[in-house]
């Protein structure tokens, strides 16, 4: 390894990037004591960075075709001002985390400017899904790509770019706060997501589905996560009367206490499988964002451990190509089919049935179990710095 002081530019545009980049940053800085950082993204890289971080996640956060269109100026703004800074700055290696939709865009214009450090993407953006073809155009301005899931990996090879499989740092994270405590049999949990647009789309549909289980259950609780204050506040104002426990920083606690539950499409349905919480997956957009979507979406599940399973049970003869459908393990209620009634029903059927909620456990497990989670930052940390340094 080279002797001069490293230096690293991360970028993360999302709160949960920015706790995946803290993880491996501490762990590249355990390796490399004199390393140092800078970029773009949230509190917990900037406490870790040089002056001049950009703490940037709480705009950055967006969610649909919608909300990027009506923050268009902001996001050239900033995509212009990180990009001169990388090229003044002329960093080791720019570390994309996540967040595809900008970062391929930084990547592709780094690489047009002359850029000549190394570009590494840390957790994959998920093209698999929803545009195969952009993969060999990101064996150009790529470096090396660091997945998190198995099946992803040949998927990026066969284009030529060069990708490792590291296991996934989120349930590494989430192992410390596994607790043992038995489900509270009396107990329906919500989550209806952490930005405000889902919470104002899903929680009045997750609240009428628990109205209705109520009414067939009367001892029945009810507990909702919110991701903030501010979310929270939104979440009591629906709810009305309706009696429903809602608290902030609650999540991972009541996904183990709860005996089943009804849950956001995206990291929350990991977390929820990784915590055994037999749920539903719950989706809905604006209409435009689902019909543009639809068109662009090329998997058959919507949530993680379902297409994980896919890939289990009938690995394409070509990565390049979709899974075939397996029966989902988690059933998945997206857009038009996200109904009360649809809800109420698997909600009931969850908490009514234990070999259900057994069965619906124990295929998640099974699924966690290709993750790799032991490690898996130390693992990513090593192959950034070796991609760069040698």
């Amino acid at each position: 390894m080279s002797m001069r002081t490293p230096y690293f530019w991360f970028v993360a545009g999302e709160e949960s990037g920015d706790a995946r980049a803290v993880e491996v940053m501490k762990a590249m800085r355990a390796l490399r004591p004199d390393i140092r950082f800078g970029g773009a993204g949230g509190a917990g890289m900037a406490a870790l960075s040089d002056a001049g971080f950009d703490n940037w996640v709480q705009r950055a956060a967006v969610v649909g075709l919608w909300d990027v269109l009506r923050h268009y100026g902001y996001f050239r703004q900033k995509f212009h001002t990180m990009r001169d800074a990388i090229r003044k700055e002329n960093p080791d290696a720019v570390v994309l985390v996540d967040y595809p939709g900008f970062n391929l865009r930084l990547a592709k214009a780094l690489r047009a400017q002359g850029y000549t450090g190394r570009i590494l993407y840390y957790i994959s953006p998920q093209v698999w899904a929803w545009n195969k073809g952009r993969i060999p155009k990101m064996a150009r301005w790529l470096d090396l790509v660091i997945c998190v899931f198995p099946f992803e990996a040949p998927l990026y090879e066969a284009s030529g770019l060069r990708t490792i499989f590291t296991g996934h740092p989120l349930l590494e994270a989430l192992a410390a706060k596994k607790s043992t405590l038995p489900r509270e049999t009396d107990l329906l949990s919500l989550f209806p997501g952490s930005r405000d647009r889902e919470v104002r789309r899903i929680f009045p549909v997750m609240l009428d589905a628990a109205r209705l289980v109520s009414a067939k259950m009367p001892g029945l609780r009810f507990e909702a996560a919110a991701a903030s204050e501010a979310r929270a506040a939104t979440m009591r104002t629906m709810a009305g009367d309706f009696p429903i426990t809602i608290r902030v920083g609650n999540a991972h606690d009541l996904m183990q206490r709860a005996s089943a539950g009804l849950v956001c499409s995206g990291t929350a349905t990991l977390e929820a499988a990784f915590f055994g919480l037999p749920h539903a997956l719950v989706y809905r957009v604006a209409w435009l964002t689902f019909e543009v979507g639809k068109r662009l979406v090329d998997v058959n599940a919507l949530g993680i451990i379902n297409i994980l399973n896919n890939y289990r049970i009938h690995p394409p003869a070509d990565p390049r190509q979709p899974a075939l459908p397996a029966p989902h393990i988690i059933r998945e209620f997206i857009q038009s089919d996200a109904t009360p009634d649809a809800l109420a029903e698997e909600a009931l059927r969850l908490l009514n049935d234990t070999a259900a909620r057994e069965k619906l456990s124990s295929g998640m497990a099974g699924i966690l179990s290709l993750l790799q989670a032991e490690g898996a930052s130390v693992r990513a940390a090593r192959e950034l710095l070796k991609a760069t340094l040698g």
